[in-house]
């Protein structure tokens, strides 16, 4: 599966970017910064290995993979793009994947290369076995995307003592629009999380959803100071898709993205203590969408290595293929020969907004 190198290049000179912004913030907190120096040389390894694999075979091993470790949750948030898409739901025909199916996946990425795996849902802290496993993995940073309600004392210790676990805790902006979304109470759920974590030295993040009508609030400097005094040292914009019908009039369009982008900018000079990260407003430097295993891909909680969680479509299951034998997936290799991946990229999620052309894709690999 051969991947322009400068992709390659330009992805993994990103990557050290961040973990140097990323130690620039642990100042001051030496066990954070013994951590990410220590990690720094185990990514500078897991490179090597990606290398020597697309030198190998031509098999290009993404650094990033993300995994939906559970398709339940404590929460029903209004719009969620997980339950929409049947990623999130109480009750399923397919058996989730066990703790041993999940420490041989990681095991698997350790062994290719892959330095980042993110762990969602569901609500992922349900899954308390899997996240003590990828405990034993410090070469691979698991930032966990939680809602934040289960972060209970038990974690706590977890998070101090295994490093390499990064609670990025989801918000929607000020008390009343993350209430009204997720339940009453919630906000200030969190914000004693955020705390806790803080006051512990707990190196962790925050996720929000961009939408038309908390772009401003949510990158304001009084939202953005009081993520900084909570402690959070890195902050994800995730692009609200509207899988769920009726909110179309919520996603980003074009002005609100170049705002966004233009906001990014500034909060990066603004804020040297913190890290700001967009999806997928920040794909446009990489050459377009970097779903099916271009930059990542996903697996979700019954083992289908799908493009990304919000294009969920799938020809090859970790449960019967190898990871490597996921990564030279045809369904992967054909949205890329027709740049449905690493295209034009003009604003948006590319794959959701061609699910059509996706899913002609995948009845034509399925029929060969």
């Amino acid at each position: 599966m051969e991947i322009d190198q400068s992709l390659t290049n330009y992805m993994n000179k990103a990557i050290h970017g961040i973990v140097r912004q990323a130690v620039a913030t642990a100042i001051g907190n030496p066990r954070e910064l013994a951590f990410l120096i220590r990690f720094n040389k185990a990514m500078q390894k897991a490179q090597e290995r990606r290398s020597i694999q697309e030198t190998k075979d031509g098999t290009h091993v993404p650094p990033l993979l993300i995994a939906s470790i559970t398709a339940t949750c404590n929460l029903f948030c209004t719009g969620c793009y997980a339950r929409a898409n049947g990623i999130c739901h109480e009750h399923s025909a397919k058996p989730s994947m066990s703790t041993a199916e999940w420490e041989a996946l990681f095991s698997q990425a350790q062994a290719l290369g892959i330095a980042f795996i993110l762990l969602a849902g569901g609500e992922p802290l349900l899954r308390r076995d899997v996240i003590q496993v990828a405990s034993r993995f410090p070469q691979i940073i698991f930032p966990i995307f939680s809602n934040g309600t289960l972060v209970d004392a038990e974690y706590l210790e977890l998070f101090h003592a295994h490093r390499n676990l990064l609670p990025i805790i989801s918000l929607e902006g000020t008390e009343l629009a993350t209430d009204t979304r997720r339940g009453r109470g919630v906000y200030a759920t969190l914000m004693q999380t955020l705390r806790t974590m803080h006051t512990q030295g707990l190196f962790h993040g925050v996720s929000l959803t961009v939408t038309q009508r908390n772009l401003e609030e949510i990158t304001s400097d009084g939202f953005i100071n009081h993520l900084q005094e909570v402690g959070s040292r890195v902050v994800f914009f995730i692009e609200y898709v509207p899988v769920a019908e009726g909110t179309d009039d919520l996603a980003p369009d074009d002005t609100c993205r170049a705002r966004l982008e233009v906001r990014q900018a500034e909060l990066r000079r603004q804020y040297g203590s913190m890290l700001f990260l967009s999806f997928p407003g920040d794909e446009k430097k990489m050459g377009g969408c970097l779903a099916a295993g271009r930059g990542f891909f996903h697996i979700n909680t019954d083992g289908a290595a799908e493009n990304c969680p919000f294009s969920p479509y799938s020809d090859r299951n970790i449960r019967t293929s190898t990871l490597l034998e996921v990564l030279k997936s045809p369904l992967f290799q054909a949205l890329r020969d027709e740049q449905l991946v690493g295209g034009v990229h003009t604003g948006g999620c590319a794959l959701f907004e061609h699910q059509e052309d996706v899913r002609r894709i995948l009845s034509h690999v399925q029929a060969v």
